[in-house]
């Protein structure tokens, strides 16, 4: 059974001003969510499940529709504020929504092979999809998950701190934790440090770090519900608390109910944080297009049944 891949593009992007995630960022006005597509599309990911809000959908649709779905099966999932949750009766009232971990839950009902989780407006390159497609077709079991993380130099914005998950492994490459740390800058003595009030802790560059890309079994999602069941609970009168993927990352390993394999990606990842990011990014496809690592056109049907 080939693996699905989910991507979560609910979020509002408040500090991009506008909808990131359907962009026109590549040669030939490709969004990067597109190029995470290819890449699956080259691996062996038989289906994309793509989590968005109903106030977007004639947007997204219109942008993407007819570019890949000849291709790939494509079905989307709706992340609202209230999108029914089994033991759920009542939600509070909030203007954001809930965050990763219930974007993925929201997809359940699509998802019933082992499948990646990563964010739309993320670029991650061949060789974590690569990696990846090999656990979830391989090594993929109820008791084993796995993550692709990237070293922290390689994640970082010109334009202002960015928030990283760092990471913590065992001698087997096991996650032992995830660590969200905030304000995180690389500054004029190329040093990186993250900041947290008054002081500031250097980090090293080759620090691996998550950036969302996360494989699972199906069987995660009864365990993801009955997480944000509790969550829902203890944030009721919390308006700005949030349920994020590596909360049941680490949950799951302190509970020891799985294990999770912790791959390193090669590539550089690209990401638009910022609206300043945008031409980084821009010219950064420009330089994959020109070395052949994507075609400039980026859904010529030969060109990704070749690969």
């Amino acid at each position: 059974m080939k693996p699905t891949l989910l991507i979560l593009a609910a979020g509002i992007g408040s500090r991009y001003g506008g909808l990131k995630q359907a962009d026109s960022i590549g040669p030939s006005g490709e969004a990067v969510i597109e190029y995470s597509i290819y890449d699956a599309i080259r691996t062996g990911f038989g289906k994309v499940v793509i989590v968005i809000r109903k106030s977007i959908e004639d947007d997204f649709k219109e942008k993407f529709s007819g570019k890949f779905d000849h291709l790939i099966k494509v079905e989307y999932a709706f992340q609202e504020m209230d999108s029914p949750i089994k033991g759920i009766d009542r939600f509070p009232e909030r203007k954001k929504p809930w965050g990763t971990g219930h974007a993925m839950l929201v997809a359940a009902a699509h998802i019933h092979e082992p499948f990646l989780v990563i964010n739309a407006d993320d670029f991650y390159g061949y060789d974590a999809f690569r990696q990846m497609s090999n656990f979830l077709t391989h090594h993929c079991t109820p008791k084993q998950f796995s993550m692709v993380g990237y070293q922290l130099k390689k994640t970082l914005s010109e334009n202002g701190s960015v928030s990283r998950g760092v990471c913590s492994t065992d001698e087997r490459h096991n996650l032992t934790s995830v660590v969200e740390r905030t304000k995180i800058m690389e500054e004029g003595n190329g040093r990186i440090y993250f900041h947290e009030g008054d002081t500031k802790t250097e980090l090293a560059a080759d620090t691996i770090v998550s950036m969302n890309f996360w494989g699972f079994h199906p069987s995660i999602f009864e365990t993801v519900r009955k997480m944000f069941v509790a969550f829902i609970h203890d944030n009721f009168n919390n308006p700005t608390a949030e349920f994020y993927v590596p909360l049941v990352a680490n949950t799951v390993i302190e509970h020891k109910e799985a294990k999770l394999k912790v791959m390193t990606s090669r590539d550089q990842w690209y990401g638009i944080t910022y609206k300043e990011d945008k031409q980084s990014v821009q010219n950064a496809f420009w330089a994959l297009t020109t070395i052949g690592a994507y075609p400039s056109c980026l859904w010529e049907h030969e060109m990704v049944a070749a690969k």
